[in-house]
């Protein structure tokens, strides 16, 4: 049997699904579980019960800082181990983001994976197209964002969910491998023409001042997270491509551009949006 760990979240559930889908028994866990889900807590190493498991698939649990991050992932990993799981697919952050905010948890944890003992899969997803459509703020009759002329190798969360289905229904073909799963660069520019709104361009500086001063509810760990995305596509470093998503879908991407529209269209203030402040999952 497979498990989804996180199998409330966005895309905990999406890979649920697609599993489902594909006709592969598979169920989910969460702190909050649903009808037929484990319940697995994290923060409660008692609720940790892998038992007639085969596949985990072991959605990284964030939202936290490092520590606890890292902490909850090896007391998973170790229950795994406890309980004759035969194989792990993580799901990690694409190779072009080890200098973002969050990457050290994400890396701490593949050392983890590699060194607990079972086969292992890690795919380093890329940024999510929703994610970078929902951090445009909108302003006036336009968007504005920290984003300047870089482009970000976007990725449709639905895409890395089927990824990890296909990987997680049959892992003895991918034992020990790493996958930098990455969409088509698309621009804050692009977005807004799609919109068919303008983009204005703000300064990293106040981007920090809006996220510190101006949006209510982010924990103390996002802010630096998030201007280290802003900074990251700004300059350049998030834009590369690679074929293993598409080699592993058997199909070309989605389109990014339309999906990060849809996002950013949500936070349209008459559309009932709020500020983008989701950054995972």
């Amino acid at each position: 049997m497979i498990l989804v760990t996180g199998a409330n979240g966005n895309l905990g559930s999406a890979t649920l699904a697609a599993l489902r889908a594909r006709g592969v028994a598979a169920t989910g866990g969460s702190r909050t579980p649903g009808s037929g889900m484990r319940r697995l807590d994290f923060d409660d190493h008692t609720s940790l019960d892998l038992t007639g498991v085969a596949t985990l698939v072991l959605i990284s649990a964030g939202y936290a800082e490092d520590d606890r991050v890292v902490g909850r992932h090896a007391a998973v990993l170790d229950a795994a181990v406890r309980d004759g799981v035969r194989h792990i697919v993580y799901t990690s952050l694409t190779t072009a983001g080890d200098h973002l905010g969050f990457a050290l948890a994400h890396r701490a944890t593949e050392r983890l994976v590699r060194a607990a003992g079972p086969s292992w899969t890690i795919l380093r997803n890329g940024l999510y197209a929703e994610l970078f459509g929902g951090l445009l703020r909108w302003t006036g009759d336009g968007v504005e964002s920290p984003f300047g002329d870089g482009a970000l190798a976007a990725v449709a969360r639905e895409d890395l969910a089927e990824a990890t289905a296909i990987v997680a229904a049959h892992p003895e073909g991918h034992g020990g491998r790493v996958y930098d799963l990455v969409g088509t660069p698309v621009t804050a520019d692009q977005v807004a023409g799609r919109l068919q709104v303008p983009h204005r361009t703000i300064g990293l500086g106040e981007y920090r001042r809006r996220l510190l001063e101006e949006t209510p509810g982010l924990l103390p760990f996002q802010p630096p997270m998030l201007a280290s995305i802003a900074t990251g596509i700004r300059h350049g470093f998030l834009d590369g491509t690679t074929p293993h998503l598409t080699d592993l879908l058997g199909r070309p991407a989605r389109d990014p551009l339309p999906v990060a529209a849809a996002a950013a269209s949500a936070t349209r203030p008459e559309a009932g949006g709020s500020a983008a402040r989701r950054t995972a999952g």
